[in-house]
Order: structure tokens, then sequence, then C-alpha cells
């Protein structure tokens, strides 16, 4: 399956949800995360936030079977997708 992640999380956490995504995921953009996915990683990532994140937190998963289906629109400064690992 393919996943888009977009997160508003409180700054004192951030680097933490960053590290944790890089393992998973392309980074597009500040709090956007991209890629394939497994059933048992988005598992994985959904348990971890549910218990390293705060009420005031906001995570939002966009499933869709394959990337064929994601039509992108970018305005402004491109980046390429980059991968830490």
């Amino acid at each position: 399956m393919y996943a888009i992640i977009v997160y508003d999380v409180s700054v004192d956490r951030v680097l933490r949800v960053n590290k944790f995504l890089y393992r998973f995921l392309y980074w597009r953009q500040n709090s956007v995360f991209e890629g394939k996915l497994t059933r048992s990683q988005l598992r994985e990532i959904i348990n971890w936030c549910k218990e390293n994140l705060k009420d005031e937190d906001k995570v939002i998963i966009y499933i869709l079977k394959t990337e064929k289906f994601v039509r992108r629109v970018e305005i402004g400064k491109s980046q390429p997708m980059a991968r830490i690992l």
C-alpha cells in the first residue's frame, strides 16, 4: 500500500516523530512523509503514534492501494524525495 503521513506535533516531539518515520518513508516536506508500507509497518506506525504522542498532537495517514492513484501538484520550490537511513 502507499501512504502519505502528515502531522502537527509539539515542537519538543518533532525530532522524535521525524526519526521514527524516516525508518519507513521518504521525507517530502516539513511534517510530510510518503512511501510504500506493508500492513505490519502501518500497524507499527499507528501503535507508535498512539503510545508516544499527546492529546494536542495530530497525525493524519492517507492510505492508497498503490502510488499510481496519487496525482501530485507541487507549487513553489521543489525538492527531491529524501530518505535518511
